[in-house]
């Protein structure tokens, strides 16, 4: 979605970033390993491990500051040469606290060789009140890559339960094939315009939780667009979100779309962290299955 107001300050931008995180993977015989990896500043990984046998990496994120601030800014850049697999999550959810001067800053660059693999699934990304956070996300990819990202935006909420309105937070994906640019995902989220305005980029109608997620690979089509929508909608069936704001329940809703590259994008509105999850982590445990015969992803981080 796209917005017509005047762009983010990027004032925050200028500054050095807080974190640093540079991650090379590559395989070695029958399974991916980290080449090269570097981080500096409040961002670092966790020793690799391996959920099944395929071979795939998995990487974990910590931020050892607890949470982003404003005028935060952090880089990450992550390559996946020939061949190899990488799982990138995050050890916990990326907070994002009051951000009074500047926004909060992270600039990630994915680079994806011939047949590389790429699940980006971190956990939830939580907004409090008057936070301010944007997220800059470029990927370069072989033609014959799989580029799989999924995210939820959620607010903080208050010792007395209720929940914080965040001032903005700016999702914005750019893909590139083959050095072209093939799709532009720009999400804006302004909840602070109240619930009965519409002047918000995107007008939730009472839910709180959004989910997002890209998927771009060669062997994607019309039907499997239109069985990744029929698995989302099964997956939100009976699922009805706690009342809010005494709209009572709110039921989650749902959007798969075809985007080029090929590749499908899918958006999922509802009242609660794991409403969203089951929707996305569905697609992806069919994508994995599809395509390299793995099995769902169980994460194990708790």
């Amino acid at each position: 979605m796209t917005d017509s107001r005047a762009t983010v300050d990027r004032a925050d931008a200028l500054a050095g970033p807080v974190g640093s995180l540079r991650l090379h993977v590559a395989n070695r015989g029958d399974r991916a390993i980290a080449t090269d990896q570097y981080f500096q500043g409040a961002l670092r990984v966790l020793r690799p491990h391996y959920l099944d046998e395929s071979g795939q990496v998995t990487y974990t994120i910590v931020n050892p500051g607890g949470g982003y601030l404003g005028g935060d800014v952090y880089d990450i850049d992550v390559e996946v040469a020939q061949d190899a697999s990488l799982l990138l999550t995050t050890q916990s959810a990326t907070k994002v606290y009051r951000t009074p001067e500047a926004a909060a800053h992270q600039r990630t660059v994915f680079r994806l060789g011939p047949r590389a693999v790429l699940e980006n699934l971190p956990d939830q990304l939580i907004a409090y009140r008057e936070a301010h956070y944007v997220q800059d996300t470029v990927v370069d990819m072989d033609a014959s890559a799989t580029f799989v990202t999924a995210e939820i935006i959620t607010p903080g909420w208050a010792p007395d339960g209720t929940l914080f309105t965040y001032d903005e937070v700016r999702l914005r994906q750019e893909v590139r094939i083959d050095e072209v640019p093939v799709v532009l995902d720009s999400l804006i989220v302004r909840p602070d315009a109240g619930d009965e305005s519409v002047e918000s980029t995107l007008f939730m109608a009472g839910r709180t939780h959004l989910g997002t997620l890209l998927a771009v690979d060669g062997r994607i089509d019309d039907a499997l667009v239109a069985e990744v929508r029929a698995l989302v909608d099964t997956a939100l069936q009976e699922r009805t979100g706690p009342s809010t704001a005494g709209r009572g329940h709110v039921t989650p809703v749902a959007g798969v779309s075809a985007v080029p590259g090929p590749g499908l994008a899918v958006r999922v509105l509802g009242t609660s962290t794991e409403h969203v999850q089951s929707a996305l982590m569905a697609v992806v445990d069919l994508l994995r299955a599809r395509w390299r015969a793995q099995d769902p992803v169980h994460l194990r981080k708790y």
